[in-house]
């Protein structure tokens, strides 16, 4: 096997800037969790009531991110990444400055904006930039802030509101920010889309409505007690709008959003089966650290120490799933290693408070390594089929379907703890030992149904993209 030729220099800057921006931006969501209580007590209000902060941002993500390929074509994705990333660091300044619940809420809304076109326009850039033979070492790059940042964001959080205040998380985004915009103004190209799409309004308010509504009804089903009249509106009706924009963007002449994408088979099989993988493994680290503590007793720096070997694989994996996918090929690749990652959540629901923490390491270790490389194949099968003015459409559609299905996952870990408490005779407050093995159960069913999705591609899917030859029949 002959090696392959190094990435373009220019290429793997662009990379690590919107690999940089990305992990800027999941760290921010995950560290502030562990800063709920500090940041009450300096608002003089409950930590509870702060979970409007978080639940701001997800919904001002949800919103503005159908119009971000709009906004590239229109403005020049260099000009809107560059300024994304001066929105979300201008809003965490304001963020840290804040003294009430309420501006706080408002501030995080900003920095939602900002996210929300930083995400999906960063990853356009990559892709725009890179040739189909370099794309999948370049896509390793932009996924691992996904998969690192939930992992190492709650210690640091707590560390920060420890030694210094909660006002730092913020505030430490500001020289990021600045040198990110510097970069951006200097890598990037300035070109725009090929054509200048008018702006569907209507497809953007009945899209983000319909969002909005569907968001906010899956956060209800987290709370305790439950709102279920207030969920099953929110949800009703936010399905309703959905079709109702499904309706709208088939048949509008400049639609917000563009199914066209979905004619491509790569492209729909990771819509589809690398949805429902999202699901299982965003609900995973989820259920951990609850079970841990919640299951086990174990303290927090334990549990937190535990869930760090999942980080671990995580990097381990990024070194070798280039040659991975260059060998087996997308299909095999994302048939065996998501059936590797159900079998870890079954050897999750296998723990114990007798488990050997070594034991209990080399699992998550273990799905670390096939959630990495399930991910970045993934990523790289996406937009291996897609066209050059296919791709800002292709790639907003993506990255709507990430942002909800992450969500998602959540809310199906949450809600096979509930049935499981309900079939056992508990409680919503005090979920046992048996209901995560449930709901663990549940996210490994998940997790095999979308690898055995990957059994509806071709032997030589994506061939162009990772390399593999496949024999010719005899």
């Amino acid at each position: 096997m002959t090696a392959s030729p190094a990435v373009p220099r220019r290429t793997l800057q662009i990379a690590l800037l919107v690999a940089a921006a990305f992990f800027m931006e999941n760290l921010d969501g995950s560290v502030i969790v562990t800063a709920l209580p500090q940041m009450a007590r300096s608002f003089g209000t409950d930590p509870v009531d702060l979970n409007i902060g978080v639940t701001a941002y997800m919904l001002a993500l949800t919103v503005f991110i159908p119009i971000s390929g709009w906004m590239a074509d229109r403005f020049g994705a260099r000009n809107v990444f560059a300024g994304a990333v001066a929105g979300f660091t201008g809003a965490s300044i304001l963020c840290g400055l804040c003294s009430g619940l309420w501006s706080f809420t408002a501030c995080r809304i900003l920095q939602g904006l900002g996210g929300a076109m930083m995400m999906p326009v960063g990853r356009l850039v990559v892709l725009r930039a890179t040739e189909n033979r370099d794309r999948i070492r370049v896509i390793s790059y932009i996924v691992w802030p996904g998969l690192v940042a939930p992992v190492v964001g709650p210690p640091l959080g707590g560390f920060i509101t420890t030694y210094l205040s909660w006002r730092w998380i913020f505030f430490l985004n500001l020289p990021l920010g600045l040198l990110g915009i510097v970069l951006a103004l200097k890598w990037i190209g300035g070109e725009r889309g090929a054509v200048a799409r008018r702006f569907d309004l209507r497809g953007f308010l009945l899209c983000g409505a319909a969002c909005v509504l569907v968001t906010y009804g899956l956060e209800l089903l987290g709370r305790t007690p439950t709102p279920w009249l207030q969920l099953a509106i929110c949800l009703g009706a936010g399905s309703g709008l959905g079709a109702l924009t499904v309706r709208h963007l088939r048949r509008a002449r400049d639609p917000l959003l563009d199914f066209g994408a979905l004619r491509v088979p790569t492209y729909t099989m990771v819509m589809r089966g690398g949805s429902l993988f999202r699901i299982a493994a965003s609900g995973a680290p989820f259920l951990l650290p609850l079970m841990f503590q919640l299951g086990f007793g174990l303290d927090a720096l334990t549990s937190g120490l535990l869930v760090l070997a999942v980080f671990a694989g995580s990097l381990g994996m990024k070194a070798i799933s280039t040659r991975m996918l260059r060998r087996y090929g997308f299909r095999r690749v994302l048939l065996w290693s998501g059936l590797l990652t159900a079998l870890t959540l079954l050897g999750c629901a296998t723990f114990t408070r007798g488990t050997p923490y070594a034991v209990v390491a080399a699992t998550l270790f273990l799905s670390g390594l096939t959630r990495s490389l399930q991910f970045s194949a993934l990523n790289s099968l996406a937009f291996a089929d897609i066209s050059g003015e296919q791709m800002s459409p292709a790639n907003t559609l993506s990255n709507m379907a990430q942002q909800m299905t992450l969500g998602l996952g959540v809310t199906v870990a949450v809600l096979a703890l509930r049935l499981s408490e309900l079939l056992h005779g508990g409680t919503e407050a005090t979920p046992s030992v048996t209901d995560f093995r449930s709901a663990f159960v549940v996210l490994a069913m998940i997790a095999a149904i979308s690898a055995l999705d990957a059994l509806t591609l071709r032997r030589d899917a994506g061939a162009l993209v990772s390399g593999h030859s496949v024999p010719p029949p005899r």
